[in-house]
């Protein structure tokens, strides 16, 4: 009876979700359809007083197919390109780091039922489709990392757009073009999905489930002829970020909302610290690299990449936006992999 009525909930969630989302990407709400998956099921769970539970299978899918997006664009662009912009996007990367190491321990300090790897996890800015699935394999809690790492994610897409439209672009046209999807490349984006996790846990690697099909995702698109693509079809992402959206919002109870609300003057001031930080950044950056401040602006923004990268492509931008993007990308998901060593070294002999 009581997979009878799970069953019954997911007919609801499901159609639900789907429809939320095509109205949030239709309005270009931000992360539409993670928010979809969330208000879908967090309503049954709130309404009903219990969790909604996602299938194992489709939740190993749907975290491979994350690690898959979050792969793609380092196989995106050439080694020297990323080689030639190492030192700035590395200095970005660590600010980043720091930042949400010291703003994670804080939150964690000011409320003992948030943990250190549930603040440092809200906190970091980068990959926020990605945070509550390596929030979930660190045992923290990932309801509270996806409602952080959300309103970071809205904070930083609304205001990229009003605030770089007051700076001079590039006269350089160009920009970043989207890689094609083969669709015959479907059972195989499905292969690495779910087995991905597999080669993770032999290989040791941090978080398997996100960093398994990551590297399979990076290897091969780095030795595929010319032409093809790893690419997922739409539908891979769509339900990539209906699972993320799934998972934290069917988990959701009133306790953990009422945790969030108290916590939600601290998390609002920690982004606006944290954009502003990001906006001095780029002064340096830009003398540095030798480019105009807009494209400085959008490399060292708190997150929302797709964001960043579509503006640069608009603006005419060159290299050193997606090359410093990446490059903070993948600094901020390394250091949240290998997050429970990190602090274990860092507060070593304190209690």
């Amino acid at each position: 009876m009581k997979s009878d009525n799970v069953a019954l909930r997911w007919l609801v969630v499901a159609p639900a979700s789907v429809l939320l989302g095509l109205l949030f990407a239709w309005w270009n709400v931000p992360a539409g359809w993670i928010l979809a998956g969330i208000l879908a099921s967090g309503a049954s769970a709130l309404l009903s007083g219990v969790e909604l539970p996602l299938n194992r299978f489709v939740n190993r899918v749907g975290r491979g197919t994350i690690g898959m997006l979050a792969g793609i664009p380092l196989a995106g662009v050439a080694l020297g390109e990323l080689a030639g912009y190492l030192a700035p996007g590395l200095v970005v990367a660590l600010v980043v780091v720091v930042a949400g190491i010291v703003g994670g321990l804080l939150l964690a300090r000011t409320e003992p039922e948030i943990s250190r790897e549930t603040g440092v996890l809200s906190m970091l800015a980068g990959g926020s489709s990605v945070m509550p699935v390596l929030a979930k394999e660190l045992g923290a809690d990932f309801r509270y990392v996806a409602l952080s790492q959300y309103l970071r994610l809205l904070a930083v897409s609304m205001t990229l757009p009003l605030v770089t439209a007051f700076f001079t672009t590039p006269a350089a046209a160009g920009g970043v073009t989207p890689p094609s999807v083969n669709w015959w490349m479907f059972p195989v984006v499905l292969l690495i999905a779910f087995f991905g996790m597999d080669l993770g846990k032999f290989l040791r690697l941090p978080s398997p489930g996100i960093f398994g099909p990551l590297a399979i995702t990076v290897v091969l698109a780095l030795t595929l002829p010319a032409g093809w693509s790893l690419q997922p079809p739409e539908f891979f992402r769509v339900f990539a970020f209906l699972v993320v959206g799934w998972m934290c919002g069917g988990a959701l109870s009133m306790p953990a909302l009422r945790l969030f609300a108290r916590q939600l003057p601290a998390t609002i001031v920690f982004i606006v610290g944290l954009s502003v930080v990001c906006a001095l950044l780029a002064v340096p950056i830009m003398h540095w690299v030798g480019i105009t401040y807009f494209e400085a602006y959008l490399a060292t923004s708190p997150g929302a990449i797709e964001t960043a990268l579509a503006l640069s492509s608009e603006g005419g931008a060159g290299p050193a936006v997606v090359a410093i993007q990446l490059i903070r990308l993948l600094g901020v998901l390394l250091i949240a992999g290998w997050l429970p060593q990190i602090l274990r070294f860092l507060l070593r002999g304190r209690a």
